[in-house]
């Protein structure tokens, strides 16, 4: 069980990661964007730091 669970959040956390340099890639990235999806990916980090 606990492992799916991490194995879950390590794909979201992926998954967040080609969003923001999708954005960032982009002629005229949305800052407020890439910051929403950066707290997103802090949380996940965090998540899997105390499992």
């Amino acid at each position: 069980m606990e492992t799916s669970h991490v194995s879950a959040l390590q794909l979201k956390h992926a998954g967040l990661e080609r969003q923001i340099q999708d954005e960032l890639n982009r002629p005229m990235p949305d800052l407020a964007t890439i910051q929403q999806l950066k707290r997103r990916k802090l949380r996940i980090k965090e998540e899997l730091a105390h499992i």
